[in-house]
């Protein structure tokens, strides 16, 4: 049993096949078996711009969610630091006046 290809020389959406008896015949011979696809013909370069761009519009927009993230971290680190700062010498000194013992 011998398999043609299609008259176009192309196998379309099949995987390329290989009888049965050869394949059989060739297990028996100890001989490889070798199997050539021809590419698809290439694509034009138009065709990958759509994937391209939606792909670094996600980039630019993971990039800018990022760089919103880190401003809010370090205007609250700020903030904290304000606070605490303002806050220090007048703990400082309450602390001091509550938990020192009094003196007789």
């Amino acid at each position: 049993m011998r398999h043609e290809p299609p008259p176009d020389g192309r196998l379309g959406p099949m995987a390329p096949h290989i009888p049965t008896d050869v394949f059989r015949q060739a297990q028996a011979d100890g001989r490889p078996i070798v199997i050539v696809q021809t590419a698809d013909p290439a694509r034009p370069a138009r065709s990958h711009l759509g994937p391209v761009l939606i792909g670094l519009a996600i980039a630019f927009a993971a990039m800018g969610m990022v760089a919103a993230a880190l401003a809010l971290f370090e205007f609250a680190v700020r903030t904290a630091a304000v606070i605490g700062s303002l806050s220090g010498p007048i703990t400082l000194g309450l602390g001091l006046k509550l938990f020192n013992p009094k003196s007789k």
